[in-house]
């Protein structure tokens, strides 16, 4: 059923507590992204255009449920008040006296924009704590949850807070995650091609088994293919692998092969001996017995080859994960060319994981991305076929 949406609201007058995703990194103060405060624009800009109080909330870094300066959002105001071009009033806790005071003194001026600190500096955020959903609860008369990253956490600002308050509705990022990814599952183009990349096979394996029944094809990169290629009995010398892992991986193979997906692996790949820029390298062939005990850390030119041939007629494209040792420059030509061939594709492309993001901007194609999701977690474990309980608390249309 589809989620009620912030468009669906009257937020004229009323206080609206925003869960955004401001989890960006920074270092000494300075902001190294600003993607996500951008993604939030909007939805603060349609509050902000009915005259509502816009009360902020994210977490930042993982601070343990205590105050620790390095993790402060007093620079994500600043930076935010930049891009609006308007004053964003920082708030130095998330509940108590001092929050309830400021978001009161804010309410004399419709459409002022307020930060509140790190939601972590709480233990209570973290574990749901509802005395801290309550107090969070109480800054506000309406719910708007903007933050599809942190979707997947029963927190107290995502799931616990939206027992206190009317309704709870999706801001237009959230709108737009569950429109994409929801639609690429239950009712896509084909041929429906899924990129999994990244080190391991565990990280992927739901998601692979979700999939499955609704792919066409599913190309497998990054270290994950290894433990694919061990348990066809390649030899993969010193690469990453799952042993515990080798039969969940026949058996994705043995379903495949049931239900007419095909899965693409490796053909060639850039092995090396040490994971370090600047160490001497060099292609193979997979199975090639010159590996010796070195690893293999990228696709190689003929693998790119493959993939190209297996993505360019889709008219549905999933990707999550690299192709190999992305943030090392040597070993990121894999990556990086299958962004061009994803980019290029005449369908809907949606891609999401930071490394993954990072190659197509790299590349210089997001604009020609039909979707970037700014889930990591979340879009797994919602591409996984679980119930993510930041959606789950959404009230329904």
């Amino acid at each position: 059923m589809p989620k009620l949406s912030i468009r669906d609201l009257d937020l004229r007058g009323k206080r609206v507590f925003v869960r955004v995703d401001f989890n960006v990194p920074t270092k000494n103060g300075v902001i190294g992204d600003d993607t996500r405060i951008r993604a939030a624009v909007p939805t603060i800009e349609l509050a902000r255009g009915q005259g509502a109080t816009v009360v902020l909330a994210s977490h930042l870094g993982r601070p343990k449920g205590a105050v620790a300066p390095q993790y402060s959002l007093a620079p994500v105001a600043t930076r935010l008040a930049e891009i609006l071009g308007r004053p964003v009033t920082f708030v130095p806790d998330c509940i108590g006296d001092v929050a309830r005071q400021a978001v009161a003194a804010a309410q004399a001026s419709p459409g002022s924009v307020l930060l509140l600190e790190n939601l972590r500096f709480h233990a209570g955020e973290e574990k749901n704590d509802p005395v801290f959903a309550v107090a969070l609860a109480s800054l506000a008369d309406a719910y708007v949850d903007d933050a599809f990253g942190a979707a997947h956490r029963a927190h107290a600002s995502v799931e616990g807070i939206t027992r206190h308050l009317p309704r709870a509705a999706a801001g237009l990022l959230m709108e737009r995650e569950l429109t994409w990814l929801g639609r690429a599952l239950e009712s896509p183009d084909r041929p429906f091609v899924a990129i999994l990349g990244g080190a391991k096979v565990s990280d992927k394996l739901e998601v692979i088994e979700n999939l499955l029944p609704r792919i066409d094809r599913l190309i497998i990169g990054g270290a994950m293919a290894y433990t694919f290629l061990k348990a066809r009995g390649v030899p993969v010398g010193g690469s990453l692998v799952e042993d515990d892992k080798l039969d969940a991986a026949r058996a994705i193979e043995a379903d495949a092969a049931r239900r007419g997906v095909r899965i693409e692996l490796p053909v060639d790949h850039v092995v090396t001996a040490k994971l370090e820029a600047g160490s001497p390298h060099e292609a193979l062939a997979v199975g090639d017995p010159a590996i010796g005990a070195r690893i293999g850390v990228d696709i190689g030119p003929a693998t790119v080859a493959k993939y190209r041939a297996t993505i360019e007629d889709a008219k549905t494209v999933i990707w999550n994960g690299p192709m190999g040792v992305f943030e090392i420059p040597e070993f990121a030509a894999g990556t990086t060319a299958v962004a061009r061939v994803v980019a290029a594709v005449n369908g809907t492309t949606i891609v999401g994981g930071g490394d993954s993001i990072a190659a197509i901007r790299k590349a210089g194609v997001a604009e020609q991305i039909s979707h970037i999701s700014t889930g990591g977690g979340a879009s797994l474990e919602f591409l996984g076929g679980r119930v993510l309980p930041g959606v789950a608390a959404l009230s329904d249309r």
